[in-house]
């Protein structure tokens, strides 16, 4: 009976979505961090100081404008601050995707971020990823929302935590002077291919759209769990008067997924290398929670 009870509903809310349908969902980023300092020794007061700064970079709003075949997704604009400026500014710049644009028919993302001060305009083919339906629901502010699970290849380049692990593995290098010295920064024991990421989806908005680049699900995504952070929705609009725009970021140099990614992964081993002169690879014993 509630799966009949369903599917009218999910009947009756497709029929009220005309071509001319959009909306606005609003989300918001958590992440939990291990602030264990390294077991270093400090005042509270320094503590409290270093993990307001790492909120600051880690709990960010997003807004996704979407319609029936098309998105964007960017960060809210913020007031700027020199609380955190330096080379945490340029580890997290390129991490996060300052305009991300999907279109669902055509099969196509551009994804803009700036990276070491250069804006670069990501262009590539969506990632179709292989959803598993799971029977569970739960209410997602007045949605209910449906579980689905898939698996996602990390990019160990845009990963803040593998600069710290490459710097940690070639201060041991440097250390143990007669351990040969190996140009292959990887280590797959500590960094994994794969990473869970569960998806909140509701069918009561039948739009195969989600936040940055997850879509594929009957329903809109209104929550995201991969490894240490979460993203959740807590605001929708649909139907605006205004209509905006949704249109591809136009400004920066145009890369693959690839070639970005190997530009990437140069300039982290040269942040690998200028921190593995520094104690504890210079981040203080701060990582993310897998």
């Amino acid at each position: 009976m509630k799966t009949v009870f369903t599917f009218i509903l999910i009947l009756e809310t497709c029929l009220t979505f005309g071509q001319d349908f959009q909306g606005k969902a609003y989300y918001f980023s958590k992440t939990s961090l291990d602030m264990n300092f390294g077991g270093r020794q400090m005042p509270e007061d320094q503590k409290r100081a270093i993990t307001e700064r790492m909120k600051s970079v880690f709990e960010k709003t997003f807004v996704l404008t979407f319609d029936e075949s098309a998105s964007v997704y960017k960060e809210e604009a913020q007031l700027e601050t020199n609380d955190y400026s330096g080379r945490w500014n340029v580890i997290m710049s390129g991490l996060i995707s300052n305009n991300y644009f999907k279109n669902i028919k055509s099969g196509e993302f551009v994804d803009q971020r700036e990276f070491y001060g250069k804006n670069f305009l990501i262009k590539d083919t969506l990632t179709k990823y292989t959803w598993t339906m799971v029977n569970e629901t739960k209410k997602i502010g007045n949605y209910t929302c449906f579980k689905a699970i898939t698996t996602k290849s990390l990019s160990e380049e845009m990963d803040f935590r593998s600069i710290r692990r490459k710097a940690r593995k070639l201060r041991r290098q440097r250390e143990n002077e007669g351990e040969e010295k190996t140009s292959d920064l990887e280590d797959e024991n500590e960094i994994p291919n794969e990473i869970d990421v569960v998806a909140w989806y509701t069918p009561e908005i039948p739009i195969n759209q989600g936040p940055g680049e997850f879509w594929g699900l009957p329903g809109l995504i209104l929550e995201i769990q991969q490894g240490s952070t979460t993203l959740l929705c807590n605001k929708i609009v649909l139907n605006t008067k205004e209509k905006e725009e949704i249109k591809k970021p136009s400004k920066g140099k145009e890369v693959s997924q690839t070639e970005f990614d190997k530009i990437a992964k140069k300039k982290i081993e040269e942040m690998a290398n200028q921190f593995s002169s520094q104690r504890r690879g210079g981040f203080g014993g701060i990582r993310g929670r897998n």
